[in-house]
């Protein structure tokens, strides 16, 4: 029996990576901060602080997972990249691995970002483009990388570290630039953007839970990318949403400034993901939109 521990189970990308472990034959054990009482899929919840190393020494030890999906992590928008939560959940995480590979853990996956790379390369290989982090959350997730590889190497765990591009979907933080042009749209409001000429590289969360899953059920190892590998202007991607909700008139381009660092182009190779995991996603950009803003319809219905 494949038994899986999965932190960050009610967040952006966990909530969605719990049917697909479940349709891939695992035992789903499933972490929260609060209590959960629903479990239409047959779940085992665990109502755990994974920043106290006793409960998580107790929950292993407890549940002793022959996989682990690592997603928790400070995220708060705005407030994230420069947090020193940052620094204790390295800790925490270092914490899991060392107690997940105690009760006998032999394949781990960890969520990583797109902020580990030298931004001013634009496109992002994992065999290629520097690693130069230049924010409190990157340097964490890189140096937590970096730490895991090499515990892996020392104790032989399979472990795979999924950096995370940009993404988009259902129970997205309001705030995010896909949520916050949806909902302004939705009430009739005006959504202020900035120049809209970057370029970056979006995912559906549903393809990027995908993805996730499909990593940990593989035996690939190392750092890969999670990202379309398909480039869209911020401008496009933001008149994609106004055309769909017809209501172009309350975009407002350069209404918002832009950091110097902002990076003009910043875009994910992929080839690790399609070729080694033989991974595609299953939703192009317009489906994912499409789907996403109507689950803002429904969720202003409310």
């Amino acid at each position: 029996m494949k038994r899986v521990l999965i932190t960050g189970a009610t967040g952006f990308i966990g909530r969605h990576c719990l049917p697909l472990l479940v349709a891939r034959g695992y035992e789903v054990h499933a972490v929260s901060s609060r209590e959960i009482t629903a479990n239409e899929l047959n779940i085992y919840w665990h109502q755990t602080n994974l920043l106290d190393l006793s409960q998580v020494t107790a929950l292993i030890a407890e549940v002793q997972p022959s996989h682990l999906l690592h997603l928790a992590w400070y995220t708060v928008p705005g407030k994230y990249w420069t947090s020193c939560e940052n620094l204790r959940w390295v800790q925490a995480s270092i914490s899991l691995l060392q107690e997940f590979v105690h009760y006998g853990g032999h394949r781990a996956v960890m969520a990583g970002t797109c902020a580990e790379y030298d931004w001013q390369y634009g496109y992002c290989s994992e065999a290629i483009t520097p690693l130069a982090p230049t924010t409190l959350y990157g340097i964490c997730k890189h140096s937590l990388q970096l730490m895991v590889s090499a515990y892996a190497r020392q104790t032989g765990l399979s472990a795979a570290w999924g950096r995370i591009f940009f993404l988009f979907g259902p129970h997205e933080h309001p705030d995010r630039l896909v949520a916050y042009v949806i909902r302004s749209l939705l009430q009739e409001k005006v959504a202020l953007c900035s120049h809209g000429s970057q370029i970056r590289d979006f995912l559906y969360v549903k393809d990027v839970a995908d993805a996730f899953v499909a990593i940990l059920d593989s035996t690939v190892c190392g750092p890969i990318n999670i990202a379309s590998g398909q480039p869209v202007a911020l401008r496009e991607l933001i008149y994609k949403i106004a055309g769909k909700l017809k209501r172009e008139d309350l975009i407002q381009l350069g209404a918002v400034s832009t950091p110097s660092e902002d990076p003009p182009l910043l875009i994910g190779d992929v080839r690790r993901l399609r070729e080694e995991v033989s991974w595609i996603p299953k939703y192009d950009l317009d489906e994912g939109l499409d789907q996403t803003i109507e689950w803002w319809k429904h969720e202003s219905n409310q």
